[in-house]
């Protein structure tokens, strides 16, 4: 079960990691790639997923740190 929970973290942790990659403060995704990001906007349609999967992946992480403590 511990080795199960553990695996399960660092793929929730590895999903983490590159989803804050892609969000590049004050970019949108469009300029990650080169596009021009001249102003801020209001996240839309991508990076609109982008972020929420993002809080949903942390708290995911959290919980699951918190199980790996008191699992035994």
């Amino acid at each position: 079960m511990r080795i199960v929970l553990t695996l399960l973290e660092i793929l929730v942790a590895v999903l983490l990691v590159g989803s804050i990659i892609l969000q590049a403060k004050g970019t949108g995704l469009g300029s990650a790639w080169g596009g021009s990001g001249e102003m801020y906007q209001s996240r839309r349609g991508v990076e609109k997923v982008v972020f929420r999967f993002t809080i949903i992946l942390a708290a995911l992480f959290g919980v699951l740190a918190v199980i790996q403590l008191l699992v035994k």
